[in-house]
């Protein structure tokens, strides 16, 4: 290995341990600074056990740094789901399909087996994929404009590179301790890690200037504005969005997105996404607007008059597109399945209504 190539490993790996302990002291309040550290822990390892050298080490060194290096592309999947999608929860799938890269690793280290070796790529590339899926499925509706723009250049940026490292393993084995290719992908390397700590560092541009804890149909309540009362144009495109919402259901549109929303406003898509976000506090716009959908429905199981009325007509005639998401939106906004809700409601069963987690949307 070069003097180059070892400085540029080297300092890779003091800026991704420098990010890491950064990372460490949110790691209990914040799942995407504690899933971001795991994925540059498996970056280090991979910019370690990748050097010209590493294999003449001893097993017991070896072994747990590629352990670590190969269990990186779902900790890929996993950190991009935090960070990008606001109800992500890590689930025991998670930790399994970890483990079964950990061990696939493990096992190709001590046996060597093609076999083995093709089946730990095959999985590292799909669980890559489902990282960029988790990057990139909802940007249309993320309202925070620092993120939206870190889903393509981060996100696809780094999965990109990880494909083409498992491909060139997988197709030129080996191939990657040739000296040349060796100082190549240590430049690639050093390279996003740059590129990754920088974005790391920006302000969210597009934040509310106040956090708000976003929950898939849940909306931030009239205490906790976000910013301070607006004014002038701003508010005058507030009244006209409630008046449109409110008044003209169209909320009620199952195709309602913030480009046919803005259109309908006669305003530019970035700036009704901004004023969402930061004058109203919300981070998605699905979640925006299925606040609405939430208290028709809430509204309609309450109702004496619709107790015959089936909850999917209900689901539908509130802009829902199928009864699944309807339900699991309505669980995760009021606690209640719509059929516990409208018995709770109706019957008195169990004792006084649940307190929705947030009323409000304007």
């Amino acid at each position: 290995m070069s003097t180059l190539e070892a400085a540029l490993r080297g300092g890779a790996v003091v800026v991704l341990l420098l990010r890491i302990v950064v990372l460490a002291r949110n790691a209990r309040s914040s799942q995407a600074s504690r899933y971001s550290a795991l994925l540059l822990t498996g970056i280090a390892a991979y910019v370690i056990e990748s050097a010209p050298g590493f294999g003449a080490l001893a097993l017991s060194l070896r072994l747990p740094i590629h352990v670590v290096s190969c269990g990186t592309p779902v900790a890929f999947w996993i950190a991009m789901g935090a960070v990008f999608v606001d109800e992500f929860r890590a689930r025991w799938y998670h930790a399994l399909a970890w483990l079964a890269l950990a061990t696939l690793g493990m096992a190709e280290l001590l046996v060597r087996s093609i076999s083995i070796g093709a089946a730990q790529s095959a999985l590292s590339a799909f669980f890559v994929l489902l990282g960029i899926w988790h990057a990139l499925a909802g940007r249309a509706t993320d309202l925070v404009e620092g993120r939206r723009r870190r889903r393509l250049l981060l996100a696809f940026a780094t999965a990109l590179y990880t494909v083409l490292i498992v491909a060139s393993n997988w197709v030129w084995p080996g191939g990657l301790s040739a000296a040349s290719v060796s100082l190549a992908n240590a430049i690639g390397l050093v390279t996003l890690i740059f590129l990754a700590a920088v974005l790391g560092s920006l302000p969210s541009t597009g934040e509310p200037s106040v956090p708000v804890t976003a929950r898939a149909g849940s909306t931030p309540s009239r205490n906790d504005d976000p910013s301070p009362s607006p004014t002038g144009a701003d508010a005058a495109l507030i009244e006209a969005l409630r008046k449109l919402i409110e008044h003209g259901k169209t909320y009620r549109d199952q195709n309602l997105g913030i480009a046919s929303l803005a259109q309908k406003l006669d305003v530019p898509e970035h700036r009704l996404r901004r004023l969402i976000n930061r004058r109203l506090g919300h981070r998605n716009f699905s979640a925006f607007i299925n606040g609405y959908r939430l208290a028709e429905a809430e509204t309609a199981l309450s109702d004496p008059g619709q107790a015959e009325v089936p909850i999917l007509t209900i689901a539908l005639d509130a802009g829902f597109g199928s009864i699944g998401p309807f339900n699991r939106a309505f669980k995760a906004h009021t606690g209640l399945t719509p059929t516990e809700y409208r018995r709770t409601r109706l019957d008195g069963a169990q004792g006084p209504a649940p307190i929705p987690k947030s009323t409000s949307r304007l």
